[in-house]
């Protein structure tokens, strides 16, 4: 749980300057504005204050302070946030902390010196350069995404990392060695090209070894990869996002695809918004990382059976979590590298021209050749599977129109199709990214107290506390009329929770507020003051009835009466 390193990090880290390295942020009076990197918006509603170290999107109503962006941006827990601010900010975690900090560190740095080894085996090693070229890889490309080989001895990495002062059971911890049974340590990775895995920062934490084709005889298997590690969870990690990760939120897509290879020819072919599951299954862990930069996923996989079914799971966990999904279809290649490798500017055509999901499964299931089938138990079959897959579809709009497209094609009624897929259920359970649903939700005020924030906001925006007379502050949400009254006196914390809670938001709204119409917003405020107002005597008078009590009654009467009164006759505001 949060403790004094948490305060200490927040002492040393200016928020605007943290911030300033993922957003644009533009002056807002004291605070800054910058366009929401969590939702899609025109108009900056992001506003960030240095003075309480906190952020606030008034858009998607969610905030909070660096920990908070830094664990929603880059998909980190508590922990590991923890221990990238620490690095930052120079601060020393003790205790616990301090121990898994240590180690951590070493395997970080580990797995940097292998990356640094296997680059330099690459550069003096011929054979891996030949494969590579043949794949046309340019050098540049391979040096960019830090590509190495490692050589066919039993033990190269491990005499080379014990030279720099590792200890033999570090470089197993890392991944980079393992026992054998003999109780002898050798090198994880002997005779293959290596592909650095980065994390969302650009440390190496793990690799995919690829044996050269003329030494693969089917029984080492083609991919060799870390083991599961503190720093190196294959669940979350995606080959190359650490740099096209920016490319890819500022189209707001994603191209995914399969392998290593394809993503770095992809890359080189002119696609930066490229990225690849890295020889493991997508999961929802890989949709938390790229729903937070994108909304559109296109999809590239294998074009041989476990390609393709590796791709429909793909496709009916992002729909299940609404993505947009497209396909493309390679036509005459096997996969992304060889497109890239054959005919650049074709993959790029392909990209541009993929087809929504809905349509590769008609295709897949519903060929043209099975139209004089329609009755044949297979032909029933295949529109079933479509019938699974439109049932992952979270849009009710989408849904209805792939449905009216199924009709057209297999010349079923609409409505029996739908009582049909009522019966199918999905082939896997779906989950659910929550937090990311939780993320576009917009903040739950009712009206006046919206009003209230808006009406302080604009006060501290002008500094002008003359602007709300005193009869006029009833008129307040009763927090925030304590909150002005604090406000007033020069207080920028309290040390009650919420009313600091509600500080933060007036103080953060107070940059968007300074062309408001404060005149409009009290009219505003006083019309709904009075309807709540109007509503609790109400209640007080039904009541008072159903207590038989008749002064209480008359007296409830005459308050409402009042009440009445005085919302026909509104002074100036």
């Amino acid at each position: 749980m949060p403790g004094a390193p948490t305060e200490l990090i927040k002492e040393k880290l200016d928020i605007a300057d943290f911030l300033r390295g993922y957003l644009t942020l533009n002056p807002a009076g004291k605070n800054f504005k910058a366009l929401c990197p969590f939702h899609k918006e025109k108009t900056p509603s992001f506003m960030v204050s240095p003075e309480r170290q906190s952020w606030h999107c008034f858009g998607c109503g969610i905030g909070g302070d660096a920990f908070a962006f830094l664990m929603r941006y880059e998909n980190l827990e508590f922990g590991e946030a923890l221990r990238v601010l620490a690095e930052k900010t120079g601060v020393e975690l003790r205790g616990a902390g301090a121990s898994a900090e240590r180690v951590t560190g070493v395997l970080y740095d580990a797995n940097r010196e292998a990356s640094q080894f296997f680059a330099q085996e690459l550069e003096r090693t011929e054979l891996p350069r030949a494969y590579l070229a043949s794949r046309k890889l340019k050098p540049e490309i391979s040096k960019e995404f830090e590509v190495g080989w490692a050589p066919m001895g039993e033990d190269a990495l491990t005499r080379h990392l014990l030279q720099k002062g590792f200890a033999p059971e570090e470089i197993v911890r890392a991944g980079l060695g393992i026992k054998t049974e003999r109780g002898l340590q050798i090198d994880r990775f002997r005779g293959r090209v290596m592909f650095p895995i980065h994390n969302a920062f650009g440390k190496v934490v793990g690799f995919t070894g690829r044996i050269l084709p003329q030494f693969d005889n089917g029984q080492t298997g083609k991919y060799v990869n870390s083991p599961e590690t503190p720093i190196f969870n294959k669940s979350k990690l995606l080959y190359g996002f650490w740099k096209t990760k920016e490319a890819i939120r500022e189209k707001g897509e994603a191209f995914l695809v399969e392998g290593q290879m394809d993503m770095l020819m992809s890359y080189q072919a002119g696609v930066p918004h490229v990225v690849a599951t890295s020889g493991t299954a997508f999961g929802l862990e890989h949709i938390k990382v790229l729903r937070r930069v994108a909304e559109q996923l296109v999809l590239s996989f294998d074009t041989d059976e476990a390609g393709l079914s590796a791709g429909e799971r793909v496709i009916d966990l992002a729909e299940a979590n609404d993505f947009n999904v497209r396909v493309v279809p390679l036509k005459e290649f096997k996969d992304p590298a060889e497109a890239a490798e054959k005919d650049p500017e074709a993959l790029l055509a392909m990209i541009r021209d993929a087809v929504p999901a809905q349509e590769f499964y008609l295709s897949r299931y519903l060929p043209e050749g099975m139209k004089t089938f329609r009755a044949s138990r297979e032909y029933l079959r295949n529109v079933r599977a479509i019938l699974s897959k439109f049932n992952t579809i979270g849009s009710p709009v989408r849904k209805s129109f792939w449905m009216k497209e199924l009709a057209r094609r297999t010349g079923v009624d609409e409505s029996v199709l739908l009582e049909e897929a009522s019966q199918v259920r999905v082939g896997v359970e779906l989950p659910h990214v929550e937090d990311v649903a939780q993320a576009t939700k917009p903040q739950a005020w009712d009206r006046r107290e919206l009003l209230s924030q808006c009406l302080l906001a604009s006060v501290i925006a002008r500094n002008d506390f003359s602007l709300l007379r005193a009869e006029e502050v009833v008129y307040l949400v009763p927090e925030y009329a304590a909150l002005y009254e604090a406000l007033k006196s020069g207080k920028r914390a309290v040390t009650d929770q919420k009313l600091d809670a509600h500080m933060n938001l007036v103080l953060l709204r107070a940059g968007m507020a300074d062309e408001e119409d404060v005149g409009a917003l009290k009219l505003f405020l006083r019309e709904a003051y009075m309807k709540d107002r109007r509503a609790e005597l109400s209640r007080a008078v039904k009541m008072a009835e159903v207590g038989g009590d008749e002064s209480r009654v008359r007296e409830a009467l005459t308050n409402l009466n009042l009440h009445f009164q005085n919302e026909k006759e509104p002074k100036e505001a």
